[in-house]
């Protein structure tokens, strides 16, 4: 199987072409290379495929080998190897997603793409959808208990499940032990990604991620619009601005518009190709 590994600030992935080749057991194969000490090294698997509905097909498998529904990161690396592999008549392409299809925007400099915008949908806040146990249609700014801690927490769904809590000293935080226990917490029947947020002005967050069926990941791209969201529902972050989301693989740059449509863009990198 040839491959291709690529990241977008850090959160890293092995993709695959699909349009040359097949892969009969990615749930497998996605925690085979995910392993950082046995096999490639990643945080999970990315298939491009072929498509009937767009320009091509992302199918994302997490490092214990769920499948995700979308990632926000892993997508800026499909456009980019879309354009640079297989057609790159285009600089707007679109991507099927299992939670719909996303419109990419690539900035190319001399046949290279150096960055990708992604229109990433509208943030819904409603429970069922995420989904979320709750007697309310909405969880903004209430408590969640985890690991005998109480949060402060807004759940939304980016097309796939978001839980963020705002904390004053993210660097601090123990991100580990509290998004693990926050992921597999009851209320969140199918998990959850975990975002804790430190505002830092009306321009900058800072944020950690623990990832569904990941764990710590240096970025995330759905969680970054879930947190510029979360923090624009809860009046902490302006609408209708670009918002610099710090990372501990780099930055993205967030909008939130008044309809809360998320659109983001960010680097997307080739790192090596090789075969598994």
């Amino acid at each position: 199987m040839k491959f291709v590994k690529m990241h977008g600030a850090g959160n890293d992935y092995v993709f695959v072409d699909c349009f040359r080749q097949q892969v009969d057991t990615p749930e497998r194969l996605a925690v085979a290379v995910s392993d950082r000490h046995f096999g490639i090294g990643s945080d999970g698997l990315v298939l491009i495929m072929p498509s009937d509905k767009a320009d091509c097909r992302m199918r994302m498998f997490n490092a214990d080998g769920s499948e995700g529904m979308m990632c926000g990161n892993a997508i800026r690396c499909v456009g980019k190897y879309f354009f640079e592999n297989i057609d790159s008549t285009k600089t707007t392409i679109t991507t099927e997603t299992a939670s719909g299809i996303k419109r990419l925007e690539l900035t190319v400099v001399n046949g290279t793409v150096e960055c990708v915008g992604v229109d990433m949908g509208r943030a819904d806040f409603a429970v069922k959808n995420v989904p979320f146990v709750c007697d309310e249609d909405e969880f903004v700014a209430s408590e969640l208990t985890a690991d005998n801690r109480t949060f402060n927490a807004t759940v939304l769904s980016m097309g796939n499940p978001h839980c963020v809590v705002f904390v004053d000293d993210v660097d601090a935080f123990d991100v580990e032990r509290y998004g693990r226990a926050i992921e597999n917490n009851p209320l969140f029947p199918k998990r959850v990604n975990v975002e804790f947020v430190e505002i830092v002005d009306k321009d900058t967050i800072k944020m950690r991620v623990w990832e569904r069926g990941s764990g710590c990941t240096l970025a995330c791209g759905t969680g970054a619009c879930a947190s510029v969201a979360a923090a624009a529902r809860n009046t902490l972050l302006p609408m209708d601005t670009e918002i610099c989301v710090r990372l501990l693989g780099g930055d993205l740059w967030v909008k939130c518009a008044s309809d809360y449509t998320m659109t983001m863009r960010g680097n997307a990198v080739e790192v090596f190709r090789g075969d598994y």
